[in-house]
């Protein structure tokens, strides 16, 4: 079979390195949870080769690239209908799955953080994802409260999933070579299925309190609730970064009181 040519505007980027590709799936360790696994963007089947070796667990691909999908499917005759060419971002979990699933993947750059959201869309579905990101992506899921990495990402993924920094990846390989270091994260989800507040309001605290982090969470929150109800609380005078998930549910809480 000739092989898939990388596209740019896919962000594809083709990891050539087996012990690498091996090392991923084999940081799935939740497979007691779930029995299917989907695997987002698998280009030439590195992955793939180590996925299906795994026989307890039903496998699924999924490729916006028809040229890859046209190489996986005559390499992997066997999947039949669990071969999707599709947009991954589009993809109505329920129609295809209807339990618990990972989702695994060498995502593509320039969208890993809309993967990211369709996760936490399908969080109670998706109870594991392990997947390689741009280096400062995956720093940016796992950082704790404090740093400037830490952000909106931080906040959403570590309200429902633990995040795990696992190992750092260099350009030299993948096919093409991309111009950022790589890192792959495992996410787990935790216990929470509902946080102890309105989730809706708590995702737009959060958004308005890192959309300017420079500012106090009382001056940065000022643009979509009035500044004169919000109380007196010590939270008001600290910046985004430094409050922690817990910190930021008793935040939306005190917002819905004095709405």
């Amino acid at each position: 079979m000739s092989l898939v040519k990388a596209k740019k505007h896919l962000g594809q980027h083709f990891l050539t390195d087996k012990n690498i590709a091996e090392k991923i799936v084999n940081s799935l360790h939740s497979t007691d949870k779930y029995d299917q696994v989907l695997e987002v963007g698998p280009g030439m089947g590195v992955l793939s080769d180590f996925l299906l070796r795994k026989t307890e667990l039903e496998i699924f691909m999924i490729d916006i690239d028809t040229e890859s999908f046209q190489y996986l499917d005559k390499k992997y005759p066997n999947l039949g209908e669990r071969l999707i060419n599709a947009d991954f971002l589009q993809l109505n979990f329920k129609e295809i799955f209807p339990g618990n699933l990972a989702v695994i993947g060498n995502f593509p750059y320039n969208i890993s953080s809309q993967i990211l959201f369709k996760v936490l869309e399908n969080r109670d579905q998706v109870i594991e994802v392990v997947g390689m990101f741009q280096k400062e992506v995956a720093q940016r899921c796992a950082e704790k409260p404090g740093s400037k990495e830490y952000g909106i990402l931080s906040v959403f993924l570590q309200a429902y999933y633990k995040v795990d920094y696992l190992f750092s990846v260099k350009p030299g390989v993948f096919n093409p070579p991309p111009k950022v270091n790589s890192a792959v994260i495992r996410l787990t989800r935790n216990e929470v299925s509902k946080l102890d507040c309105d989730e809706k309001l708590f995702w737009q605290v959060v958004k308005a309190g890192f959309n300017q982090r420079r500012k106090t969470l009382r001056n940065a929150l000022s643009s979509i609730f009035n500044k004169d109800s919000m109380g007196d609380d010590p939270m008001l005078d600290l910046r985004a970064e430094r409050l922690s998930v817990d910190d930021f549910v008793k935040l939306t809480n005190l917002i819905s009181s004095t709405r």
